[in-house]
């Protein structure tokens, strides 16, 4: 879908957790799921990118909901929801305008969702599916500022580039933790 910045502007970025945010693997032990990891820099980015548009996060990873939660609602004081990845596109609808929505994901079902909303993104190590069907595709895997990247290209694309030479105007990079 080619998109007119000037005539469709996002309102809200939707980002999948699991393989987006984190590298998609999960790490158990006779205990259960101990684990996720979360890269540098992407919540710095999306930082950045929050001055322009909603930020939303969606988990389909009920037993690692927690894990999720403490790092995204409680460190980086994002929304997240638990949304079943086939039920996303439906779920999306019936909140937002899907035309004003730019969604990441990685999944094997994440292309259902990239048809249905006006702007799609995959990390590099996505899906083939996805990928074939993004309308942006990072350089770096997930875990591995993708959503750094994305939200960068986001800014570009449909708001103001970033400019490395000035400093951010909020507190993105102060005491951010990663």
């Amino acid at each position: 879908m080619d998109v007119n910045p000037s005539t469709l502007a996002p309102i809200i970025f939707i980002l999948d957790v699991d393989g987006v945010m984190t590298d998609g693997k999960f790490y158990y032990t006779s205990e259960g799921k101990v684990m996720k990891v979360f890269g540098a820099d992407d919540s710095d980015a999306l930082s950045l990118l929050a001055a322009h548009i909603d930020i939303h996060f969606v988990t389909g990873d009920k037993r690692g909901f927690a894990i999720s939660r403490a790092r995204i609602e409680e460190d980086m004081k994002y929304p997240l929801s638990l949304v079943s990845t086939t039920k996303r596109a439906s779920w999306i609808a019936q909140r937002w305008d899907v035309q004003r929505v730019i969604y990441m994901g990685d999944g094997i079902f994440d292309h259902y969702v990239f048809s249905q909303v006006g702007y799609s993104i995959a990390p590099a190590n996505a899906d083939s599916v996805c990928l074939s069907t993004a309308n942006y595709v990072t350089q770096r895997e997930g875990a591995n500022r993708a959503v750094a990247e994305a939200s960068l290209h986001i800014m570009k694309k449909f708001f103001v580039a970033y400019d490395p030479t000035k400093p951010p105007a909020n507190s993105a990079g102060e005491l951010s933790g990663g």
